[in-house]
């Protein structure tokens, strides 16, 4: 009689494969050569992925922000790092809910290495959650101040305001600066156009990617800011709204300064990395 498998055991070749491939990426993550900026798609609310890479090919995460409660953070979250559940740094610009309300969930699933914060607290149930959480899983929680940075190999993420300069709560979000692979990119939080105007005057903030401020508010995106950050792309997180996000004020002027114009609600999760010494745009 001719010997030959049966289907059961193609099936079960099968299986041990794919057992192998989901244990191999548990174990060893995906590597990058290069940074990758995601702005993530989680409705009227702001949330950004940093995958940087390290000197032997393994990544860094940084996450800055999470959107509103059942932003589908989560499931953003897993389109791109698939089962890999860590993140090195979870960064909340400021404790509104459409910044850190998906992060309870994030820190029920994933297992993070420190929560980053601009110092500034709030009493109310969700924040109260959120601080249980990080407590729960004994993650380091940090006060970030301005002309404070965090460095990694060959990246460096620098603060150019927090809670310290005012006590608005918008206008003393995080602003940080992202220096990486031969790019800058600037996350703005939900600062207006006052903090914007003294950045302008004060730091170098000169930027290929801008994060658009408070969603595209006509009260955000100052002329004399965008004069100076100079953005060749920038993005507006954004969702279905009833405050009228993104502006139209705030596009002309984005326009006014030459910038390519990106927003979340209309194109979904946007990547952005750099290709042949190029910026290029990709949505997920």
């Amino acid at each position: 009689m001719k010997k030959g498998f049966s289907l059961f055991t193609y099936i079960g070749l099968f299986l041990i494969a794919i057992n192998a491939a989901v244990w191999y990426l548990i174990i060893f993550p995906r590597s990058v050569s290069s940074s990758e900026l995601y702005f993530l798609s989680v409705g009227q609310g702001d949330s950004s992925l940093l995958l940087l890479p390290k000197k032997d090919g393994k990544q860094v995460k940084f996450l800055i922000d999470g959107g509103p409660i059942n932003g589908g953070l989560n499931s953003n979250l897993e389109k791109i790092l698939g089962l890999d559940k860590y993140i090195d740094a979870v960064f909340v610009t400021h404790p509104e809910l459409d910044h850190f309300g998906g992060l309870i969930e994030v820190l029920k699933t994933y297992q993070v290495g420190a929560v980053l914060y601009n110092g500034d607290e709030r009493d109310n149930d969700n924040w109260a959650e959120f601080n249980r959480m990080i407590s729960e899983k004994k993650i380091a929680k940090i006060a970030l101040a301005k002309g404070d940075s965090i460095s990694y190999a060959d990246s460096m993420l620098k603060v150019f305001n927090s809670a310290n300069l005012l006590a608005n709560t918008n206008d003393s979000g995080l602003v940080m600066g992202l220096e990486t692979d031969g790019f800058r990119a600037l996350f703005t939080a939900d600062v207006g156009a006052v903090i914007e105007k003294i950045l302008a005057q004060s730091e170098n903030i000169k930027s290929d990617i801008l994060k658009v401020g408070h969603h595209g508010s006509k009260y955000s995106s100052d002329l004399s800011f965008l004069e100076k950050v100079e953005p060749k792309i920038s993005v507006v997180e954004v969702g279905k709204n009833s405050y009228g996000h993104p502006t139209k004020e705030a596009l002309d002027r984005l326009k006014e300064v030459g910038s390519q114009i990106f927003n979340t609600y209309q194109q979904g999760v946007i990547k952005i990395v750099k290709e042949r010494g190029e910026l290029k745009v990709f949505n997920l």
